[in-house]
């Protein structure tokens, strides 16, 4: 080896978590859809752009075989997402790449392209002013739909264009409300509103006949539900195997700002719109239907009451007939977790669900035969991973899904689905190297409940060099770390030398109805105390170093930064990032205040709120908050602060200097979504606790101009 070539091999980090550079670089693997003949597989992969600015997503071929190695399907600087497969195989999927056929008019929108199951160029067959927001195929018939959106008046697309190019004149940005909710997450709602349309032969093409994509015709667009104002928004959508029905859900307006999702069919022949399940108290939204188009899977979830948390079931639906509430059977309804329906089984014998389970997000095998083993439930995969966008090969024998851990992001796998064994496909991504440990750790809380956890230890832990332990505390509350995550990943810390505990306190999901009820309501209590207890737990071990620890946490996980900063002093530093603060300010400002105002009376909200508690603050807190953050508002992140350098007993001197930090991000939502953000978000962080923690001074990030 020559000294040049040493020197560059010794100039590359130890793994891509030692180097943001390189972590933001890895590529990023979502979405799986599986051709009619099950000889297919597509996902898709978000890339770095060349100015390390922005990703840019592209659909990659996977053989369900595991013999030839994936393949990229489709390349443009826009790039391509939401691929669904025709029956007949071609691919549909959406992207703003121009159309080489003709000239760029305006501002790039997203279109419906197809790319042919025979080989060849994709192609635009449909594009429209307002662009194309998701695309549907129907899996036994020549049937395809779109979801994409409209101006509230308007009365056909024609007219649609029209208002859009007036309004983008004469720069009108205005919105005028009659319902709530006005914004949801990072969005504005409004003007346009979303709804589902049929895909059609255009005017040169004779119905009936089948779409050629070498045509140079256009598809055309039929609108299903032209009457549906705002209520298709967030929706749940799903087509019938015969491409006659879809059944999705619909928020309705109810008195009081209050609203619910109900279940209603779209009769795609004649574009009725019927509501089949609508019950006070109780949400729908549809899962797959059977291949035989009889019967739909559909979930419930209950309303939330300050006294009561929501209960997610999973329900048969009968949809042969006028489907209607009596024919709404439940399936599993004893067995205590949340369930989320992914695909039936071909033969229609069984429903394969995901759902949390102690660490994990196994699938499942629920039986849907009729008789004694109706509602019995099997684990399918064995490993502690989660798995998401299952699907099964057309002989039932194979599933495939994508499967992540703390361990790896997602990949694709094949299941054997009668012997649970699962096989790593060749993925579009490397399974990145990491460098450490991960254990499953456990405590007791007061109460005697089992208080379960990840914990990610550097390399070189040990009595003799004990690690400092960061405490993470996920969002939701209803949620579990139990997947790969791009926006917390442990193994940028511990490549530092830090252990990060990964607890899943009460509130969290896979651990049955109970635990969930044991904190509802009462955020500052057994969710604190079980904190506390498996962090007690874990510093008694000799690789750990209790004198050094720091507790970190995103959304409800701020919320609980915030609470434990004014509980106790035990940590040397706290980050809390898109937090709630102030619980009588955040229920009325937040985008969803119809949901938190029945989660907590105003008492409750009172006795649990962190910013009562600000006067005992002593441990420096770093704030970081995202002006276009809806979900937690800015505000909650301003008094935040300003109480923190006003009231806290680490207040500001006379001339504004504090052990506090505030970073804010003018462009960015209750996520941190562009890559050099992140970069900066893991930088500051990494700063403020060395500091704090080990007594170090790491640079700022340069491109915060300090």
């Amino acid at each position: 080896m020559s000294t040049e070539d040493a020197a560059i091999l010794h100039e590359q980090p130890a793994t891509p978590f030692h180097d943001l550079d390189h972590y933001v670089a890895i590529p990023r693997v979502s979405g799986l859809a599986l051709s009619p003949d099950g000889q297919r597989l597509v996902t898709t992969v978000a890339t770095l752009n060349s100015k390390g600015t922005e990703y840019v997503s592209a659909l990659w071929e996977v053989d369900p075989a595991g013999e030839r190695p994936a393949r990229r399907i489709t390349r443009s600087a826009k790039g391509e997402a939401g691929a669904a497969f025709a029956a007949n195989g071609d691919v549909y999927f959406t992207s703003a790449r121009p159309d080489p056929d003709k000239e760029a008019d305006g501002d790039p929108v997203s279109a419906l392209w197809v790319l042919p199951a025979g080989g060849g160029e994709a192609r635009v067959v449909l594009s429209r002013p307002g662009g194309v927001d998701k695309v549907m195929a129907a899996k036994d018939a020549n049937a395809a739909f779109v979801t994409a959106s409209v101006l509230a008046g308007s009365r056909d697309e024609e007219d649609d264009a029209g208002r859009r190019k007036s309004r983008k004149d004469n720069k009108v940005a205005a919105i005028l409300h009659s319902e709530y909710p006005v914004r949801y997450w990072d969005a504005d709602l409004g003007p346009a509103q979303p709804r589902l349309f049929a895909v059609e032969p255009g005017p040169d093409q004779e119905p009936g006949k089948p779409r050629t994509v070498d045509s140079a015709a256009p598809l055309k667009l039929r609108n299903l539900t032209p009457q549906a104002g705002s209520r298709l928004r967030e929706a749940v959508s799903v087509v019938s195997p015969d491409g006659k029905t879809i059944y999705t859900s619909l928020v309705k307006p109810l008195p009081r700002a209050d609203l619910r999702s109900v279940l209603a069919a779209v009769d795609v022949a004649t574009g009725t719109l019927r509501i089949i399940l609508d019950e006070e108290g109780m949400n729908f939204f549809p899962g797959p239907v059977s291949p035989d188009g009889a019967t739909l899977a559909v979930l419930s979830e209950s309303d939330t009451t300050p006294q009561q948390a929501p209960q997610v079931k999973l329900h048969l639906l009968d949809v042969s007939g006028e489907a209607g509430p009596e024919d709404l059977q439940p399936l599993a309804h004893d067995w205590d977790r949340w369930a989320h329906p992914e695909a039936w089984l071909p033969d229609g014998s069984g429903l394969l669900v995901t759902a949390d389970d102690d660490g994990a997000s196994p699938v499942f095998s629920v039986s849907v035969t009729a008789g004694v083993a109706r509602g019995s439930v099997t684990r399918v995969t064995p490993d502690a991973a989660a798995y998401t966008d299952v699907v099964v090969s057309p002989d039932g024998h194979s599933a495939y899904a994508l499967r992540s851990s703390y361990e790896f992001p997602a990949e694709p796998v094949r299941i054997d689905l009668a012997a649970g064994d699962v096989t790593r496909l060749p993925s579009p991504a490397e399974r990145p190297q990491t460098e450490g440990s991960l254990e499953r750790v456990e405590t007791t809380a007061a109460d005697g409940t089992r208080v379960p956890a990840y914990l990610v230890l550097p390399a070189g832990a040990s009595a003799g060099n004990p690690a400092p332990l960061l405490l993470w505390i996920h969002g939701g509350p209803l949620g579990s770390w139990n997947a790969w995550t791009w926006r917390w990943n442990p193994w940028l810390l511990t490549a530092r030398g830090y252990a990060v505990l990964l607890p899943d306190p009460a509130l969290s999901t896979g651990y049955g109805q109970a635990y969930i009820q044991r904190g509802w309501g009462g955020w500052g209590k057994a969710p604190f105390t079980d904190l506390m207890a498996i962090t007690d737990a874990v510093v008694q071990r000799p690789d750990i170093d209790e004198s050094r620890t720091a507790a970190m946490g995103g959304s409800f996980g701020g919320y609980m930064a915030n609470w434990v900063a004014g509980q106790t002093d035990r940590f040397k530093a706290i980050v809390t990032h898109a937090s709630l603060w102030a619980l009588d300010q955040f229920g009325p400002t937040t985008d969803a205040s119809q949901y938190w105002l029945k989660e907590m009376t105003e008492e409750m909200a009172l006795e649990n709120s962190p910013h009562l508690h600000v006067e005992k603050i002593r441990t420096p807190m770093l704030v970081i908050h995202g002006d276009k953050d809806y979900r937690v508002p800015i505000g909650e992140g301003l008094r935040l602060w300003y109480e923190l350098l006003s009231r806290s007993q680490l207040a500001s001197d006379g001339e504004g200097r504090t052990s506090h930090r505030f970073l804010f991000y003018p462009d960015e939502n209750h996520w941190i979504l562009q890559p050099q953000h992140a970069k900066v978000w893991y930088g500051v962080v990494e700063h403020f606790l060395a500091r704090n923690v080990l007594g170090k001074d790491v640079p700022l990030p340069a491109d915060l101009g300090l």
